[in-house]
């Protein structure tokens, strides 16, 4: 009887044991439209909740360190016309390039997937 009730209280115990990491480490997955990205309604709002951000590096007063302003659509575009904001944005190890956003987790699949469409259709100010 003793070993039941050493077994049922393990039982217990292991039971209540939850991850609630779980869904910010593994999110739930969900569709991705890149059929039609633009740069208002895609990419500009994925540029301001991860780049140009308030203290960010790519802000206005970040730009005078990091040497770019994503606040303004010529601002990502030039970045976005050689290339560098994909292959920065994919953590590619390449000289000279640093995984952004710097100091922070990397972009959703679907973020990243965006930005390479937009920038592969030539960057529009759409």
């Amino acid at each position: 009887m003793k070993k039941l009730l050493v077994i049922i209280g393990l039982l217990l115990i292991l039971g209540s044991c939850v991850n609630d990491k779980y869904n910010t480490l593994f999110p739930a997955q969900t569709s991705c439209d890149t059929t039609t990205v633009t740069y208002s309604k895609d990419i500009a709002p994925i540029i301001a909740a991860n780049c140009a951000i308030s203290g960010g590096c790519h802000d206005a007063a970040g730009a005078l360190i990091s040497g770019h302003d994503y606040t303004t659509y010529a601002g990502v575009a030039a970045v976005a016309s050689y290339n560098f904001i994909v292959t920065d944005i994919n953590w590619i190890p390449v000289a000279g390039h640093t995984d952004m956003p710097k100091n922070g987790i990397k972009l959703s699949g679907c973020d990243i997937d965006k930005i390479t469409r937009w920038v592969n259709e030539g960057a529009p100010n759409n």
